[in-house]
């Protein structure tokens, strides 16, 4: 277990929006990967990368919605170099077919996409459960599937989308797909939450030698189609972010120069977050310190693999 006495901080803070924390980079020469991105946050994310002038794949399970989002982030940023790829999350027979019609290098994988709080126990074609199976075994299964990609970038990074959320529970190795618990939606959203910082350290540990970072954020409480099963957005409203505020930490792991070289981390209002070593109830802050645990990292790594 390694927790840092320092911080990293930035110029930027929780009213950023993902425009400014790129002002005056460059992105020419990059190419990214949002998944979600017809929609929400992955939408805002893939324009402010598209904006900087890196080319953009737009990808989503819905062809229809990632191709007109494609198009649409091409008109609006005047960048051409923005397409889509169609791959459901959830079907690890989707993606193993969109990573095997992937040939060029990867500069940055944002995995975006999510489901949160499904009100009912559910399994996907493979038989995982579908919070985790979305939210964590299926970016996985795409960012084992792009490491050749990642690598032949040299300087790629990988962000992964957490949730304060994860500092409700942390996931239950030996029974990741809830086969001997009873389903709690936001119980199971939650350890999925955890399951995703936890593989972004992994993803940073394993793979920093061969150029590839990673990194874990809490883009904050936004209102968008991720609260459909929980009566919209419950943050108090001085907690709340607008879309492209949401979008800032995203795209500051993604692209800054800021954060060269850096990984393993965990961010939210575009700072290293302060650890917790115990929780800070209802809407806190802040990251757990077993979601930075390298221990639990590799087991759940190993476990989660064993899985797919």
């Amino acid at each position: 277990m390694s927790h840092r006495a320092t911080r990293l901080t930035t110029p930027f803070g929780r009213t950023s929006s993902a425009d400014d924390v790129l002002r005056g980079v460059d992105l020419a020469g990059r190419h990214a990967l949002v998944t979600g991105a017809n929609t929400g946050l992955g939408r805002e994310t893939a324009r402010a990368l598209a904006a900087a002038g890196a080319s953009v794949t737009v990808a989503g399970r819905n062809a229809d919605a990632v191709r007109e989002a494609a198009r649409a982030i091409a008109v609006a940023t005047g960048n051409p170099r923005v397409d889509h790829l169609v791959v459901d999350l959830a079907d690890l027979a989707s993606v193993d077919a969109a990573v095997g019609g992937w040939s060029r290098p990867l500069d940055v994988l944002v995995n975006n996409a999510g489901v949160m709080a499904v009100p009912e126990l559910t399994r996907t074609r493979q038989g995982h459960e579908l919070q985790f199976a979305v939210n964590a075994l299926g970016h996985l299964a795409l960012t084992l599937g792009l490491h050749d990609a990642l690598a032949r970038s040299g300087d790629a990074r990988v962000v992964w989308l957490s949730s304060n959320a994860h500092l409700f529970s942390p996931p239950v190795l030996g029974d990741l797909d809830r086969r001997f618990r009873p389903y709690d939606p936001l119980l199971a959203y939650a350890e999925a939450k955890a399951a995703t910082a936890l593989l972004a350290v992994e993803t940073d540990r394993r793979w920093a030698d061969d150029g590839i970072r990673a990194q874990a954020c809490n883009p904050g409480a936004i209102a968008t189609g991720l609260q459909q099963h929980t009566g919209g957005l419950q943050t108090p409203v001085e907690r709340r972010k607008t879309v492209p505020q949401g979008a800032a930490t995203s795209v500051l792991l993604a692209a800054s120069p800021l954060l060269a070289d850096v990984g393993g981390r965990y961010f939210e209002d575009c700072d290293e977050a302060e650890v917790r070593h115990e929780s800070p109830g209802l809407f806190g802050t802040g990251v757990a310190d077993y979601v930075l645990d390298t221990r639990l990292s590799a087991l759940l790594w190993d476990q989660a693999v064993a899985l797919l």
